[in-house]
């Protein structure tokens, strides 16, 4: 899956991929390099190697604002969260990402995945999100445009109260 990662400022392919149903989920897991649904994630966790072989992401859906609490323990072990968004008209996925960053500080990948609007891109950034994977993978090019798009910011976020990783200037300064 092609996506936009705003840290890096470009379109990329996905270096994770979706657990396959098929599978067995604890060694797909310990291989790493999967994304996990987040009911299935807070099932498995404990049966799960405390390092495993590659980075593990887990994806929620925006309308499960609660699995939050239940991912909170395991934030240093996750490399990204997904939120689906299945409307463009769904604010929850914002509020999701805010909890995550400025409660939580949650330092790993946020990406904000499903059916989403180039002109939601700026809330998208500031919420926290720093890799866009919209439903219509043709419209990249577009989100990208977005990018330079704004340089004046009217509200504080996580990256104004420096609550940032060590070094890194988060995408969600921008």
């Amino acid at each position: 899956m092609r996506l936009l990662d705003l840290t890096l400022g470009r379109v990329v392919e996905d270096a994770l991929t979706a657990l396959d149903a098929a599978a067995d989920p604890i060694a797909a897991i310990g291989a790493g390099s999967v994304i996990v649904p987040a009911t299935r994630w807070t099932e498995l966790r404990d049966r799960v190697g405390a390092t495993p072989a590659g980075p593990i992401g887990v994806r929620l859906g925006a309308d499960r604002p609660d699995l939050v609490d239940r991912l909170v323990r395991d934030l240093d072990r996750l490399a990204l969260i997904a939120v689906v968004f299945e409307s463009f008209r769904d604010g929850r996925g914002f509020s999701i990402a805010r909890t995550l960053r400025e409660r939580h500080g949650y330092p790993g990948r946020l990406r904000a995945q499903g059916w989403l609007l180039p002109d939601q891109f700026r809330f998208l950034a500031r919420c926290g999100f720093d890799q866009i994977a919209p439903s219509d993978p043709g419209r990249l090019d577009e989100w990208r445009a977005h990018l330079d798009r704004f340089s004046v910011r009217y509200q504080a976020t996580a990256a104004d109260l420096h609550l940032k990783p060590a070094g890194q200037e988060p995408s969600y300064a921008i």
